[in-house]
């Protein structure tokens, strides 16, 4: 799996979402009409805990963010971890589904995250 890839086009939340559904299709073989915003991430992709790891790594190299200790704890749709990293990532207010204390944490290791 390649970590150059191209984010320019990945302006808001939306285009995040579009950006890792290709990076899942691509690299893991999971059709587009699976990966919907309510996909269960395990049961409903099929992607293990491993390759979740695998897909968060990615997510972190290609925009410079962090996802702190616990992440996998905390998002369990397919629409959570676009919109878990499109925060870290600065380009979302806070997702409501985030413990308080996840959130502190996230928020000290990326600045961009907006407090919203």
């Amino acid at each position: 799996m390649a970590f150059d890839r191209d984010i320019s086009d990945v302006q808001n939340w939306m285009n995040m979402f579009r950006w890792v559904v290709k990076l899942i299709r691509d690299d893991y073989g999971i059709s587009e009409e699976k990966l919907t915003r309510h996909a269960q991430i395990e049961t409903d992709l099929g992607l293990s805990l491993e390759q979740t790891e695998e897909v968060l790594d990615i997510l972190a190299t290609s925009f410079s963010i962090r996802f702190p200790a616990g992440t996998l704890d905390e998002i369990v749709k397919f629409e959570e971890m676009c919109m878990l990293a499109s925060w870290l990532h600065g380009l979302y207010k806070r997702p409501e589904f985030l413990g308080a204390a996840y959130v502190s944490t996230a928020a000290a290791l990326n600045p961009r995250a907006q407090a919203g």
